[in-house]
C-alpha cells in the first residue's frame, strides 16, 4: 500500500513537471526575440515614431504611448522603451536632459501583447542639442496653420523660451492676432486648410488685431495677391516684402491637417490626404521659390483629446474621437512617408504629435455626472484644441527643433 502511494505520488509529480515545462516552452516560443522583429514594424496597432526626437537641456520631452499607436484601448498593451536616457512611466517615456546628455542616442519602442509577444516595433533617434545652440543668432520664423496656430499660444511660447541667455533672437513673421503682444505674429486661421491657403483670394484689407474671429478668418489668403489682370496668384516674394523686409524667413512651420481631413472616413481618408498634399506641396514650393534654404518644419498632426467626452462637447453626435484618431494617425503615417528623409531639400518632420499630454493638457469642465446627482466629475470638453499647457508642449517641440537646426548650421556651415 505504501509502495502504491509512492508510485502514484511520483507519477503526479512527473506529470506536473512535464506540464509546467510544456507551458514555459509555449510561453518562451510565443515571445519573439528582438532579432526576429523588423526595426520598423507597425504591427496591428500601427506604431510609428518620428525619425528624430529633439531635446534641449532643461526642457521636458515626452513620448506619450497612446499618441504613437492607433488602438481603442492602449491599456491592453505593454510598452517597452529601450533608451539610455529618460525614464518609462505608465503612459509615457519622459526626459529632462542636462548639458551632459548632449548628443544622439538610439530610441526603441516595442509593443507587446498579454502573452509577451512583440507585436510592433519602431526606432528613432533622441537628439539633445547644447543649451547655447544658436545663442544670439537672429532668425525669422513664420508659423502657418489653422485654429491651433490661430490661438497664438505656441508662437508666444517660442518667444518666451528665447528670452533667456544662450538662445536665438526670434522674430515672428505675419499679422498680429491681438493687441497684448505685438511681437506675436502668425498666419493662423480657424477652420483653414492647405487648399484655402493656396487658393482662397479676397481683395480686401487684411484683418489684424483683436477683430471677431469670423471676420479674421474670412480674409483672403495672405499669400495671394492680384496679378493685375483681374485674377490672383501666389506671390510669396511680395508677402516677404510686406512682412519680413524682403527676405524669405529662416524657418517656416506648417501645422495643417486637422480641417483638411476632419470629415474623412476609412474609405475616403486616402483621397482626402492626397488632396491635402497637393496644396501642401504648393505652399512648400511657394516658400522655396523665394529662398530655397528656408527650413520648413512639417508639424506632425497632433492627436485628439483622450476621450469621446471632448468630441461630444464640440460636435454632439457629428464625429467620434475614434474616427478622428484613425484619420490623424493615417495623416501622420502618410506625412512621414512623403516628407521624411528630405532634409537635403530643407524639409523636416517636427514630432509635435509625440509630446502632447492628451489626457491632462486639453480643456476640462467640472460638471455633474447626470441630472439626478450632485456628484461632480471632470470631463474633457474640447476635441482637437489643447489647453494652454498643451500648446506650450507643442511650442517646446518646435523650439527644440529650431535649436537643433541652428546647432547643425554651426557645425556644417549651412
Amino acid at each position: 500500500m505504501k509502495i502504491k502511494t509512492c508510485s502514484i505520488l511520483y507519477i503526479a509529480v512527473v506529470f506536473i513537471a512535464l506540464s509546467c515545462a510544456g507551458l514555459f516552452a509555449r510561453q518562451a516560443s510565443s515571445a519573439q526575440p528582438v532579432a526576429q522583429v523588423a526595426a520598423q514594424y507597425p504591427g496591428p496597432v500601427g506604431l510609428f515614431l518620428p525619425p528624430c526626437i529633439y531635446a534641449v537641456p532643461g526642457i521636458e520631452m515626452n513620448v506619450y504611448f497612446d499618441n504613437v499607436i492607433c488602438a481603442v484601448n492602449p491599456a491592453n498593451y505593454i510598452f517597452d522603451v529601450t533608451c539610455t536616457k529618460g525614464k518609462q512611466q505608465v503612459e509615457r517615456w519622459t526626459f529632462v536632459p542636462t548639458e551632459q546628455d548632449v548628443g544622439k542616442t538610439p530610441f526603441v519602442l516595442e509593443v507587446r501583447d498579454e502573452s509577451n509577444q512583440i507585436i510592433a516595433r519602431a526606432e528613432s533617434i533622441l537628439e539633445v542639442v547644447a543649451d547655447n545652440a544658436g545663442a544670439g543668432v537672429s532668425v525669422s520664423v513664420l508659423t502657418i496653420g489653422d485654429s491651433l496656430t490661430h490661438a497664438a499660444v505656441y508662437p508666444a511660447h517660442l518667444l518666451e523660451l528665447c528670452k533667456t541667455n544662450g538662445n536665438p533672437q526670434i522674430k515672428l513673421v505675419g499679422h498680429v492676432p491681438g493687441e497684448k503682444n505685438p511681437d506675436v505674429r502668425i498666419e493662423g486661421y480657424g477652420g483653414w486648410t492647405a487648399q484655402r491657403f493656396a487658393t482662397f483670394f479676397k481683395e480686401a484689407k487684411r484683418v489684424t488685431g483683436p477683430a471677431d474671429w469670423k471676420e479674421w478668418n474670412s480674409s483672403g489668403s495672405p499669400f495671394l495677391y492680384p496679378d493685375g489682370q483681374g485674377k490672383f496668384k501666389m506671390d510669396f516674394a511680395r508677402y516677404c516684402e510686406e512682412f519680413n523686409g524682403g527676405k524669405g524667413p529662416d524657418f517656416v512651420t506648417i501645422f495643417l491637417g486637422c480641417n483638411d481631413n476632419f470629415g474623412a472616413r476609412d474609405e475616403t481618408i486616402e483621397a482626402s490626404i492626397d488632396a491635402m498634399f497637393k496644396y501642401y506641396d504648393m505652399l512648400i514650393d511657394m516658400i522655396h521659390q523665394v529662398r530655397k534654404e528656408t527650413k520648413i518644419g512639417a508639424l506632425l498632426l497632433v492627436p485628439p483629446a483622450a476621450t469621446q467626452d471632448a468630441f461630444g462637447a464640440n460636435y454632439k453626435c457629428g464625429q467620434t474621437r475614434w474616427q478622428y484618431k484613425r484619420n490623424q494617425q493615417r495623416v501622420v503615417e502618410r506625412m512621414m512617408e512623403k516628407y521624411g528623409k528630405r532634409e537635403g531639400e530643407y524639409i523636416y518632420l517636427v514630432p509635435s504629435n509625440v509630446n502632447l499630454d492628451c489626457v491632462n493638457n486639453y480643456p476640462m469642465l467640472k460638471t455633474p455626472f447626470n441630472s439626478e446627482t450632485k456628484s461632480e466629475g471632470v470631463r474633457l470638453n474640447n476635441g482637437v484644441h489643447p489647453s494652454s499647457e498643451g500648446y506650450r508642449q507643442i511650442g517646446d517641440t518646435i523650439f527644440c527643433w529650431i535649436k537643433a537646426q541652428l546647432a547643425l548650421s554651426v557645425t556644417s556651415g549651412k
